[in-house]
């Protein structure tokens, strides 16, 4: 007996939404996508077909995803429905209002969000058991994690059911046991780089050197050696003599960076405009670009 396929919808066509479609589209899913856009729907499957044929993979499964401009009918018979719309708040809990009205009563409500509590999205929305947080990594057909975030009130067999789904579409999720800001990625990720950002501020190094020492030293190993086991490998007592002596000296802003809110006060916003921590031409913005993808496309898992 052939496997039964979900029914998945994703709110939003862009990076994010078109990617995870794309990954449940391969799957076997029937996949609805929903953009207010019309524009960002009538390029969604050609964008998909191009991420195929860069990963050297066969077209077809992408003939599974459709657009839809209106929202009841992409989500009115969806088992899953995947928020991807952006970072906003006051967006999201609209859409879950929403969501809650127009999905059927058994379907799963999941957030894309990287960062904002899933509580604070669900709001006061009182049929909450079934919303949960699903946080994928950009792209989400490259990147294998997808942390998945319940509240207080989240009905543990829709955990359940949605790391099952994710786990038989060849991701790798993991369970966030507390509904906290950042999760636990991005609470690691921008604890670099707080501390990253403060080395450049502080005069200690530039931004060249300062991504220099991260590529050639313990980046390299993160893919096979996690910062507790790294911590385990060298001994614990090790680590704690270290940590007596480097973390007093280690930046605790409150808040964000002066030194980065300088920059995006002065128009310095990265490569889109040219220069951020460092200066960018388009080509080698491009050529960044281009390595990252294909060493995420060429990369994999140790045994």
């Amino acid at each position: 007996m052939s496997e039964i396929k979900s029914r998945i919808a994703v709110v939003g066509a862009g990076l994010m939404g078109h990617g995870i479609a794309q990954v449940f589209a391969r799957a076997g899913h029937q996949v609805r996508v929903h953009d207010a856009q019309a524009t960002a729907l009538d390029s969604l499957r050609s964008r998909i077909t191009d991420n195929f044929r860069r990963l050297g993979l066969e077209t077809g499964p992408e003939e599974r995803v459709s657009g839809h401009t209106d929202l009841g009918e992409a989500v009115a018979q969806a088992d899953f429905v995947f928020e991807a719309a952006p970072e906003k708040p006051a967006l999201k809990q609209a859409i879950f209002r929403e969501l809650v009205r127009l999905a059927p009563a058994d379907a799963v409500l999941a957030s894309n969000t990287s960062v904002i509590p899933i509580t604070e999205i669900a709001g006061d929305i009182e049929d909450n058991g079934r919303i949960l947080g699903t946080h994928w990594w950009n792209p989400p057909f490259l990147v294998p994690l997808v942390e998945v975030v319940g509240m207080a009130r989240t009905d543990p067999r829709v955990i359940e059911r949605t790391m099952a789904l994710l786990r038989a579409a060849g991701k790798t999720p993991v369970h966030v046991k507390k509904d906290v800001a950042g999760f636990v990625g991005n609470r690691l990720q921008h604890a670099l780089w707080r501390e990253a950002v403060a080395i450049v501020a502080e005069g200690i190094a530039d931004a060249e050197t300062v991504d220099t020492v991260v590529k050639q030293s313990f980046g390299r190993r993160l893919a096979v050696l996690g910062p507790l086991e790294n911590a385990d490998l060298v001994g614990t007592d090790l680590t704690l003599d270290i940590h007596q002596v480097v973390l007093p000296h280690l930046n605790r802003e409150p808040g964000p960076s002066p030194y980065l809110r300088d920059l995006v006060a002065d128009g310095r916003l990265g490569m889109k405009t040219g220069e951020g921590f460092r200066r960018w031409t388009d080509r080698e913005a491009d050529a960044l670009r281009s390595r990252v993808y294909d060493y995420l496309k060429e990369f994999k898992e140790p045994d």
